[in-house]
């Protein structure tokens, strides 16, 4: 396959996303404009960075630039306060400036901890994603959303900051151990689901191919993801209306992970159980078919990702429901779908058919 390149159209700080099945073993040819300064710090972790600095940081100095390199630990678990200061520790004694880029090398915790540095170093220095996990090429990497997480809930500090590129290499995807692949293959059916039946069936027509991790599928459905939410970006880069709706599934998915512990579970693995307590609210609302819920369903168990949420009771659920990003003036929002394809938030949900369908998560 040729590489591809996705425009983000953000005005002044438009940028590429550049999809390909090998970067960073090839010739380096890309030097569109977007590559200011030349002084480069990586931000990766202590799995990623002994598989992919070498060939990234060569790729980088055959166009001109300096590279360097700051190690955190791997993990849900250290995306956290601690691990941010350590980053600005070492950004300090580097004596890094404003003219100085990171690097964020791996996956959606790297990515949000060395963008949200980035974000908040002197004010603000540029940054590029190379994402190396699947969930981080299609989702975490694009848009600018870059954060650490609190003990309350995931996600509750940060900040929107774009980055200056996204380097999307497929080759990279052949080193992730099955479970994270599949818990990035939950990202994947979200798109789908909210806003493309087409690619919907697309997925369940092709899923083999993707589980082979077959470059052509891989392709196709990474950009199809980037180009959904390239598109919803360019309408509410800062989540006011309709980006809201990349999160179906998340505000129950961010409390099974901040209820179990971060890192208990997935990311991904804790999405698709909650795009499962939404799809059934849906269906008790009268507007998804029980029968596209099953399809729903079966795609989810065709990966081999959970379809049941961890029983942490309906009270512990709601209460870390109420943290969510997406409560406004006191009210707690869902994304729901009306259909496959089609999805929308409300404030306006039963919150008797929300408990019943927390009734089963019960302990």
């Amino acid at each position: 396959m040729k590489n591809r390149k996705i425009i983000v159209g953000l005005a002044g700080r438009s940028y590429p996303i550049i999809i390909g099945p090998d970067l960073f073993h090839a010739e380096a040819t890309f030097d569109d404009g977007e590559l200011r300064g030349r002084r480069y710090i990586v931000v990766t972790n202590d799995i990623v960075g002994p598989m992919y600095f070498s060939p990234v940081a060569k790729w980088f100095s055959s166009l001109g630039k300096s590279v360097e390199k700051i190690t955190i630990s791997d993990g849900e678990q250290f995306k956290s306060q601690e691990t941010l200061t350590s980053i600005y520790d070492q950004l300090i004694a580097k004596r890094a400036d404003r003219s100085t880029t990171v690097i964020a090398l791996g996956g959606g915790v790297v990515g949000d901890l060395a963008g949200f540095a980035a974000a908040s170093y002197q004010r603000g220095i540029p940054f590029i994603q190379i994402p190396t996990t699947l969930l981080a090429q299609v989702d975490s990497s694009v848009g600018g959303k870059t954060a650490i997480n609190h003990p309350a809930g995931k996600n509750m500090i940060g900040a929107f900051y774009q980055p200056q590129a996204v380097f999307i290499s497929l080759e990279m995807l052949r080193s992730l151990p099955d479970r994270e692949f599949k818990a990035g293959l939950a990202e994947v059916v979200k798109y789908g689901a909210i806003m493309d039946e087409a690619f919907f069936i697309w997925l369940e027509d092709n899923m083999q191919s993707l589980l082979a991790r077959d470059y052509a599928a891989l392709g196709y459905a990474v950009e199809q993801c980037c180009l959904s939410k390239a598109k919803i970006v360019e309408a509410d880069e800062t989540e006011s209306g309709s980006r809201a709706l990349l999160n179906f599934g998340h505000t129950f998915g961010h409390a099974i992970e901040a209820g179990l512990g971060y890192g208990k579970w997935l990311h991904g693995e804790a999405v698709a159980a909650g795009m499962m307590l939404a799809g059934r609210l849906s269906v008790l609302a009268g507007d998804l078919k029980q029968a596209e819920w099953d399809r729903f369903q079966q795609l989810l168990i065709k990966i081999g990702l959970p379809v049941d949420a961890p029983k942490l009771g309906r009270d512990r659920y709601l209460e870390l429901m109420g943290y969510d990003k997406k409560v406004l003036d006191g009210k707690l929002r869902l994304i729901l779908l009306r259909k496959l394809g089609e999805a929308y938030v409300t404030s306006d949900f039963s919150k008797e058919l929300l408990v019943e369908v927390l009734n089963g998560v019960e302990q």
